[in-house]
């Protein structure tokens, strides 16, 4: 299975050439309202543009159809990031609906979050496991138990988020043996302000611990 790095939450030009400088694969924009990273379908569409060879992967929250096509005209991703309450039979229409693969995102604290996560592998092309939400849906910073989901086997491919952070992600990758992980609040030194340095050094730390569990 290759391996993935998401850098998400971008808004500039130096955040993304940073992300496509390092080695990241994908590449995630935040169209929610109440976020401090939420950038325009326009913003995002001329954003991506500059990284062709990074996957574009457009986080929504409980997006409306409108919304959903508002964005796609906009930026057209390659992949949409669900982080909401939207359940099963709304992942599999917005999949239907545009026919790029969809991720969903679901927050993990206990064990009956992880089997509420497999009720997502049958309609879901990816699943991501985030921290139980803070302020916001993500991006919050948060660690969550990684022990709960290491050595869990999945139908699809899934991507680690929560928390993360150059100094930890070495620890995430060889305990969950994930083969993606994803970052957004760990490479900012403001809130919404993302870092080059910070994006380097974090999609570094993640390729040489992939390379070191993934050889």
């Amino acid at each position: 299975m290759s391996i993935a790095v998401k850098i998400c939450g971008v808004k500039t030009a130096d955040a993304i050439d940073a992300a496509a400088r390092a080695g990241a694969t994908h590449i995630g924009f935040n169209f929610y309202p109440k976020s401090p990273r939420q950038v325009s379908a326009t913003e995002a569409g001329k954003l991506a543009e500059r990284a062709p060879g990074l996957r574009s992967v457009a986080l929504t929250v409980d997006a409306n159809d409108e919304t959903l096509h508002e964005i796609s005209a906009g930026l057209h991703p390659q992949m949409w990031q669900l982080h909401g309450d939207e359940p099963p039979e709304r992942v599999s229409a917005i999949r239907n609906m545009f026919r790029v693969p969809v991720m969903k995102a679901v927050a993990i604290e206990t064990a009956a979050d992880i089997a509420r996560a497999r009720t997502y592998e049958q309609v879901a092309d990816w699943l991501l496991f985030d921290a139980k939400p803070g302020e916001l849906p993500g991006g919050n910073g948060l660690v969550f138990d990684w022990s709960l989901i290491a050595g869990q086997t999945w139908t699809k491919p899934w991507m680690l988020s929560g928390g993360l952070t150059a100094e930890n992600v070495a620890d995430a990758i060889r305990l969950t043996r994930t083969h993606a992980v994803d970052v957004s609040s760990g490479v900012e030194i403001a809130r919404g302000k993302k870092d080059p340095q910070l994006i380097e050094r974090f999609v570094a730390a993640a390729r040489l611990a992939f390379a070191g569990n993934h050889p």
